[in-house]
């Protein structure tokens, strides 16, 4: 159990520096569409996270505020990597680098469902969540994130004349 202990809570650290992201996203975009984009994403992910602080609690497993709090500075040094207030192009590139971070995330998110998914058949307490349901909005999260960060490289990487 100390194996699945470990596991869900790297995940919860990791949806907490993406909701971190998320509204530092949000505060730099609002007003703008992009910003709406991002207010809607934060809302799934913050679902999926109470999804699995249930599932934590269901299975008497103590969320880990260390690695919480982990997370939460690891997002605010990154700000500095991830400067979304520069110049234009500067501001476009740490977008772009915020999205391919949040795809990342997303990724990791569904192989969790996935992984627990597979678990439950083995582990009857895992057995209490639409896992299918909660992969199938991890890949539609990420395509929309993935369009999006698509079509910024366009622009991020364009060369200038």
């Amino acid at each position: 159990m100390e194996v699945l202990n470990s596991y869900l809570n790297d995940h919860l650290a990791g949806s907490v520096g993406a909701l971190e992201l998320l509204d530092r996203l949000i505060e730099v975009h609002k007003g703008r569409p992009i910003g709406k984009f991002f207010e809607g994403l934060r809302n799934e992910i913050h679902a999926d996270q109470e999804e699995l602080k249930g599932l934590l609690l269901k299975l008497e497993i103590k969320e880990s505020t260390v690695r919480k709090a982990g997370a939460w500075i690891v997002e605010k040094l990154s700000r500095s990597t991830i400067d979304l207030e520069g110049d234009p192009g500067e501001a476009n590139a740490g977008l772009f680098l915020a999205m391919e971070a949040l795809v990342l995330g997303i990724t990791g998110k569904r192989s969790l469902w996935r992984a627990l998914h597979a678990a439950s058949r083995a582990v009857p307490e895992l057995a209490r969540l639409d896992y299918s349901g909660l992969e199938k909005r991890a890949i539609e999260q990420c395509e929309r994130v993935e369009a999006k960060r698509l079509e910024l490289a366009r622009s991020v990487f364009q060369t200038p004349e």
